[in-house]
């Protein structure tokens, strides 16, 4: 049958297409993007400012420092925008602009580091998802074979298969989309922090 035999290459080639983004890091299995997973954030690595041991969740005691960070926060919130709101904050005394540096610092790592933490998370049930649906669709698959082979072969539950097979494809494919898509996100929330902190750190020099 002409359609099992295009279904089943769509199979193929989605399982092509996956497939090698699992095995890049034996590590994190269920990790679908090229891009290595790297689980946690080290705000030092991302900070040359003043300790921001001594804040802990301590900004969000402070209203404008809130408001501050969900502002810049924000992806949809231009940097240039960002900066300019940074700046505009952090004034004042020598002590109290350091103070007030690290308050908003702790809370742009925070806040955005929680956001990559979620979309990690998200793309990795998302991956396990693809993983059952590819499963699914090699069963599948096989069976419609299987009812093909019959000498009384039953044509509706045929149709019936190679249209489930045929939806459950489409939907791997989309979700591979979406996946190739999201998982340039973490690497885009990790240049936000950086750019974040840079501008940060300018108003204290």
């Amino acid at each position: 049958m002409k359609r099992a035999g295009f279904l089943s290459m769509l199979f193929v080639i989605a399982s092509a297409l996956i497939l090698p983004a699992h095995a890049a890091d034996p590590r994190y299995p269920d990790w679908p993007c090229v891009q290595p997973k790297v689980p946690e954030l080290s705000s030092a690595a991302m900070w040359d400012g003043p300790s921001i041991a001594d804040v802990g969740g301590g900004w969000q005691n402070d209203p404008k420092v809130k408001d501050l960070v969900e502002l810049v926060a924000a992806r949809r919130t231009p940097i240039d925008t960002a900066q300019k709101a940074i700046a505009e904050f952090i004034t004042g005394a020598a002590d109290e602009k350091q103070q007030k540096a690290k308050e908003v610092f702790a809370g742009v790592f925070d806040t955005l580091n929680a956001q990559r933490s979620d979309i990690m998370d998200g793309l990795e049930r998302v991956s396990r998802k693809e993983m059952d649906l590819a499963t699914k669709i090699e069963s599948d698959v096989n069976n419609l074979h299987a009812l093909e082979d019959k000498p009384d072969a039953d044509e509706s539950k045929i149709k019936a298969l190679a249209s489930e097979i045929e939806w459950s494809t489409r939907i791997f494919e989309d979700r591979r989309k979406t996946i190739r898509y999201v998982c340039e996100v973490p690497t885009t929330i990790e240049q936000r922090i950086f750019a974040l902190a840079r501008a940060i750190q300018q108003t204290l020099n």
